[in-house]
């Protein structure tokens, strides 16, 4: 089985490996296996060149030398292209590096390449990619999750060890619980989002996708920080390495009602078996109630579609992406847009114009709003009584490809576990904790843990105690990839 992130930086610093090593191995993964998945979108060929141009002195000590990292296609990597999964930028090449890429490589790692995704980070399935859809490593018949569905089949099916995604309302969360590997959405700010492409500037979050707690927190502890680059980023964050050892005695915990009912009866296990082995730790366990949960979905997809509406003005086929046709400025544009947007993309921007619109944003945005706040509001009088929370990341496991893209809102609901704790800006992990059978397939399911805002470090310390109890069971990568 291809090993963890630290255990190949262990290799590469004691000399056991050269840094160039483990990116050559994942690439020959990749290549042996994207054809099933397709995972990717592009490959940094040259990448074991790159790391051994630099020599093994220039690892030495550091905490990822030599890891092979993939990077979600809508992260800026300069010189390669960041299409965003879109026709629209197929051919856009970056002129910079984002921020959280370029401190992974000053850690030692090594990007591999960079993944697929819903167009724009829309989606919840990895199937509106303009490039064609990711298929789920544990059954190639279904979804991976979305939208940052490539990241999560990347680590799942063993090419990769770490991955970056992008989390706005569950996209690095469901992904991580379709094929059960973990999945982190931090604090909002946490990550700096300077080289993210824009999707909904004040929920879109930079995550993690990994196979061990250890890893995860290695990768957040060399990413996070102040930028000056992006003014909404947070200085001082905590050492989420030393925090894996803080232990959970005495941890307050609490089900969220209003996620307790209508789930597979796998989801249900697996939140028993959280719950046993949580208690086994010492932890307290009680329902935490959050009533303006059942309005998110609608406040989210209002909030978010608007904000796209905004952010994908942009393209207007003048300055860089696709450009099309037209005898004035107003065809131009039109044209490209029509060409180059997919059809989920022109209906959230469709949607979020029409709310912003006069006579509407009242109506619509502004209340999304008001909602958004009382949401917060129950967050934080439910952590007045609770240090964690837990509901499951997705109501059921991965749905089969197809089944849901006639029907936006089928799609929509996929989601209604998780952007509630966006809109709120809390942080969140979704923990492998346990398998469905469907179809003769053993599918992965995944438990949310959310934290208050800031206290992203407890998360990893109950993580890190689960897969210690269980002996990482739940944590590996799918059969006929190992």
């Amino acid at each position: 089985m291809p090993e963890t992130a630290l255990q190949l930086a262990a290799r590469v610093g004691r000399g056991q490996l050269g840094p160039a090593e483990p990116a050559a191995q994942s690439l020959a993964r990749i290549r042996a296996s994207d054809d099933r998945l397709h995972a990717f979108l592009s490959l940094r060929e040259d990448a074991p060149e790159r790391a051994s141009r630099l020599g093994r002195s220039a690892f030495l000590g550091l905490p990822l030398a030599g890891v092979p990292v993939a990077i979600k296609d809508n992260l800026n990597l300069v010189g390669t292209v960041t299409s965003c999964g879109s026709r629209m930028l197929a051919n856009y090449r970056s002129p910079y590096t984002a921020t959280v890429v370029e401190r992974l490589e000053r850690a030692g790692a090594v990007v591999v390449g960079k993944t697929n995704l819903d167009e724009f980070a829309m989606g919840s399935s990895t199937e509106n990619s303009a490039f064609g859809a990711t298929r789920n490593p544990w059954d190639l018949g279904r979804v991976p999750g979305g939208s940052s569905g490539g990241s999560a089949a990347a680590v799942a099916g063993g090419q990769v060890p770490l991955a970056l995604g992008s989390d706005t309302g569950g996209s690095v969360r469901l992904p991580a619980a379709f094929c059960g590997v973990l999945g982190f959405k931090p604090t909002y700010g946490r990550l700096s989002r300077y080289g993210l492409v824009a999707f909904a500037s004040s929920l879109d979050q930079v995550g993690v996708l990994a196979r061990s707690s250890a890893d995860l927190a290695a990768a957040l502890d060399v990413m996070c920080g102040i930028d000056p680059l992006d003014s909404t980023s947070i200085d001082h964050p905590p050492s989420f390495t030393a925090a894996l050892d803080l232990g959970i005695s005495g941890l307050r915990v609490g089900w969220i009602r209003q996620a307790l009912r209508g789930n597979h009866p796998a989801v249900e296990r697996a939140m028993a078996t959280v719950q046993q082995v949580l208690e086994a730790g010492g932890a307290r366990f009680g329902e935490a109630d959050l009533p303006t949960l059942e309005a998110a979905v609608p406040a989210y997809y209002l909030i978010a579609d608007s904000e796209a509406s905004s952010n994908l003005a942009r393209y207007d086929g003048m300055l860089y992406g696709l450009r099309s046709g037209g005898s004035d400025y107003s065809a131009v544009m039109a044209e490209s847009r029509a060409e180059g947007f997919g059809q989920e993309v022109k209906r959230r921007v469709l949607m979020g114009t029409y709310a912003l619109s006069s006579g509407y944003y009242d109506a619509y945005y502004s209340k999304a709003m008001r909602v958004r706040r009382l949401i917060a509001r129950d967050f934080a009088a439910a952590f007045g009584a609770y240090d964690l929370l837990l509901c499951p990341t997705a109501a059921e496991p991965a749905f089969p490809i197809g089944e849901r893209s006639a029907d936006p809102l089928a799609m929509y609901r996929t989601d209604v576990y998780t952007v509630g704790i966006s809109l709120a800006g809390l942080p969140a992990l979704s923990l492998p904790a346990g398998y469905a059978q469907v179809d003769g397939k053993q599918l992965p399911v995944g438990i949310q843990l959310i934290a208050p805002a800031l206290r992203d470090e407890l998360i990893l310390a109950v993580s890190q105690h689960f897969e210690r109890v269980t002996e990482g069971r739940f944590f590996g990568i799918a059969p006929g990839f190992a």
